[in-house]
């Protein structure tokens, strides 16, 4: 009878199809429906491991004007967009990400009605109580009550659905494929992420050193199904294309974390508080550039560019308790020397390194709330903020590896989240979330951004993806 009842439905010609199963495609989804139009949504895990790396997000980034429920003060659009255009050295397109911004200002109300509820930010070090509107029960719950809104409304889903090839028809959608079943439908929204769990792209990407794959050194913190199909597919069938294929979302995570859906909790967030070294026991890169939400996930690139991919993460007793404690306790010692012990490194040069940073230390007043004037004189890299002499034991080290959550490189797209061929717009082929993310994220990071993106576009989505349908529908009445 099951298969009865799943033979009729994939029968029958959906107005909408949604690729994926995530925050993005079910913006989509609940939109496309919210609008009038019949909706199948096609979701490549089983239900248990269902949103791909939504069920792994906390927060979203919120522009607003004044305080608001759980966000305080005011950060308004400029100011948004500054920080944007900073994390992405400009690489970025600014009619998309103010977009990006303004929806974030408004969308909350809506994401209210489908029973998403809020809370206030943690506090502490992150620094994310004016900017960050945090998820009641985190991403599961978000995806358990657009799931929950989907079902309620009549949204169809599919789980253990991988769609592997499209049918295009100049530049527009015809039908979907899952193996040799063929799913037809008026208009498409392909949300089904990036590549980061296809190791053989990455290493295409990432190429060597010394011999070595750095991908294969790679831990993914997200979705095991997020293997870059339909983008591939998308890339061969001649959609243009944005951002690198080595930009991505790569955080510094703890390097005995499980090789998928290791999440939040494996990210080790003292990095601004000491130093970090690589396997010769050398710093490479400035610990306190800027406020940890707006630079942790750069860290997984600069760790992928060490040797062996590993670095330690390096902070002494004054650290402790102004940071999110890690999962995973890190290795502890009574002494510099025995530290390095502990990690495997050359004692001598570990030391050396430690001396050096703590002789450039100059005084200031210390605030890891602001930007404060603790940094380094005459050492490279410097340490910008926050530098304090690591001298106070016990001392303490996390090993380090690159964490991928997703990948930048994607289609591009326009205002109306259609995908374009030759720098042609398709009228029913849209895109949302991590597979055109890279519009606005050329590189960089900032913290709920991803959810911004996806949330705006999913739902821009959805509802252009209904509007064709109706203009189709004008059209053949005309």
């Amino acid at each position: 009878m099951l298969n009865q009842d799943l033979s009729l439905m994939t029968a029958r010609k959906y107005d909408v199809l949604v690729i994926g199963g995530g925050n993005a495609a079910l913006c989509a989804a609940l939109t496309a429906r919210e609008a009038g139009a019949s909706v199948l949504l096609l979701e490549s895990s089983p239900r248990e491991w269902r949103g791909g790396n939504s069920q792994h997000t906390r927060n979203l980034r919120c522009m607003h004007e004044a305080p608001q429920d759980v966000l305080t003060d005011a950060y308004p659009e400029e100011e948004y967009w500054q920080d944007l255009k900073k994390v992405t050295g400009g690489i970025t397109n600014e009619t998309l990400a103010r977009l990006v911004i303004r929806d974030s200002s408004h969308c909350r109300d809506w994401m209210r009605r489908h029973g998403v509820h809020f809370q206030p930010s943690l506090s502490g070090t992150l620094q994310l109580s004016r900017t960050n509107a945090f998820f009641l029960g985190g991403g599961k719950a978000l995806l358990n009550a657009y799931y929950r809104s989907a079902g309620q409304l009549g949204v169809q889903i599919r789980y253990e659905a991988p769609v592997d090839r499209l049918e295009l028809r100049d530049r527009r959608f015809v039908a979907a494929y899952i193996g040799s079943e063929r799913i037809e439908a008026r208009a498409c929204v392909v949300a089904s992420g990036g590549f980061e769990s296809n190791r053989e792209w990455l290493r295409e990407a990432w190429g060597q050193i010394d011999g070595q794959w750095i991908a294969d050194n790679f831990l993914i913190r997200g979705t095991r199904f997020n293997m870059g199909v339909l983008l591939k597919f998308l890339i061969d069938a001649g959609a243009d294309t944005i951002a690198d294929p080595t930009q991505c979302h790569s955080v510094a995570i703890d390097a005995r974390a499980p090789l998928y859906d290791g999440g939040i909790c494996t990210r080790v967030d003292c990095v601004s508080l000491g130093i970090v070294v690589n396997k010769h026991a050398a710093r490479f890169y400035d610990e306190g550039e800027d406020f940890w939400p707006k630079r942790y996930a750069i860290w997984g690139g600069l760790v992928a560019r060490q040797p062996g991919q590993v670095a330690y993460s390096v902070i002494d007793a004054k650290a402790i308790g102004r940071f999110m404690p890690p999962v995973f306790p890190g290795e502890k010692a009574k002494s510099l020397p025995e530290l390095a012990l502990r990690l495997g490194l050359d004692e001598r040069a570990f030391v050396s390194t430690l001396a050096n940073y703590n002789s450039a230390c100059r005084a200031g007043t210390f605030d890891h709330a602001v930007l404060d004037d603790c940094h380094t004189e005459d050492l490279t890299p410097p340490k910008t903020h926050w530098a304090r002499p690591i001298d106070t034991p016990p001392f303490y080290a996390y090993a380090l590896k690159p964490g991928i959550t997703f990948t930048y490189l994607g289609v591009k797209v326009n205002e109306q989240a259609a995908v374009h061929f030759s720098g042609k717009a398709s009228s029913n082929l849209f895109a949302a979330g991590e597979i055109m993310a890279g519009n606005v994220l050329g590189k960089g990071y900032t913290a709920g951004v991803g959810m911004a993106i996806g949330t705006a576009f999913g739902r821009i989505a959805g509802a252009q993806a209904a509007a064709a349908i109706l203009e189709d529908a004008q059209r053949a009445a005309a």
